[in-house]
């Protein structure tokens, strides 16, 4: 039990690395795909065009952040386990869905996590800034990265490693749920999340959480 829960804490960190890296994207005006699942899992579902280097240092380590914001902007897509380490980065998915309106990086990031379920896709994109995070083929975040404050970004990542929608709520000190079916806009301070029906227990959650 206490190393299945050191385990969930350091995907924790390291989806925490990985929304701030995004944060850091966005705000520079680039885009990128990073996708974090297991060697096993993502096998054979890529191929790389450029040389690779390989690091026994997870991404959480000190300084990782860099030289994530610079791979993770090659044309392509980065890969990391949820243990925080780097597969291969500047990646062409070979899983593709398209979705109606968006780009090819947008099917990449549907097409990978409809085929591996455990897996979660950050799309960083560089028309609007924001960061969509998919999961099981779909969009089940969003939010605006320009927005939304490092202690929310925090949450966030506790929020997908854990599904704990208490953990999420806890960091925010004022609340308003709407619903604009399939899908709730939660507000925070003026920023907002877009969450999908996915996780719309989130939003009865949320409902309860005293705003004053």
């Amino acid at each position: 039990m206490i190393q299945a829960a050191v385990e969930v804490d350091q995907e924790e960190r390291v989806m925490d690395v990985i929304l701030g890296v995004a944060k850091s994207i966005s705000k520079s005006g680039e885009g990128g795909l990073i996708v974090i699942a297991e060697r096993a899992d993502v096998e054979g579902l890529y191929e790389t065009h450029y040389p690779q280097f390989t690091s026994a240092s997870p991404i959480t380590e000190k300084g990782m952040n860099v030289v994530l914001e610079k791979l993770a902007t090659i044309d392509g897509s980065m890969i990391i386990t949820p243990r925080g380490e780097l597969v291969a980065y500047g990646a062409r998915l070979l899983r593709s869905t398209t979705l109606p309106g968006f780009g090819t990086r947008h099917a990449a990031a549907s097409g990978i996590t409809e085929s591996i379920p455990s897996a979660t896709a950050v799309l960083i994109s560089e028309e609007s800034s924001w960061i969509k995070l998919f999961q099981a083929g779909d969009i089940v975040l969003e939010m605006d990265a320009s927005e939304v404050n490092p202690n929310v970004m925090e949450k966030v990542a506790g929020f997908l490693t854990r599904g704990d929608t208490a953990l999420l709520a806890a960091a925010f000190l004022s609340i308003v749920v709407v619903q604009v079916s399939p899908e709730s806009i939660v507000f925070i301070g003026g920023a907002y999340l877009i969450v999908k029906s996915t996780f719309e227990t989130i939003s009865s959650l949320l409902k309860g959480v005293d705003s004053t």
